[in-house]
């Protein structure tokens, strides 16, 4: 059912999805998004049903010096 759904997307869309498609790839994909979006790791951890949060840090709060360096400035604003 999910291919086929990928599949009726990419005929109408221009940007076609990847090959390699499968609903854990959506699932990670939206929990990346929300730990690139500030969110709290504990609410992460309890929207993703993780049982530990090393877990969740691990694959998910990746840190940069770019993003380091951001939120050190976001704290010096406040």
């Amino acid at each position: 059912m999910f291919r086929g759904l990928a599949k009726k997307y990419n005929k109408c869309h221009e940007e076609a999805l990847p090959k390699v498609m499968t609903p854990h790839t959506l699932r990670h994909t939206f929990c990346t998004n929300l730990a690139n979006a500030g969110m709290n790791p504990k609410a992460l951890q309890y929207i993703m049903g993780h049982s530990n949060i090393t877990m969740t840090l691990n694959y998910y709060a990746h840190a940069t010096f770019a993003s380091a360096r951001a939120e050190m400035e976001r704290l010096i604003a406040a």
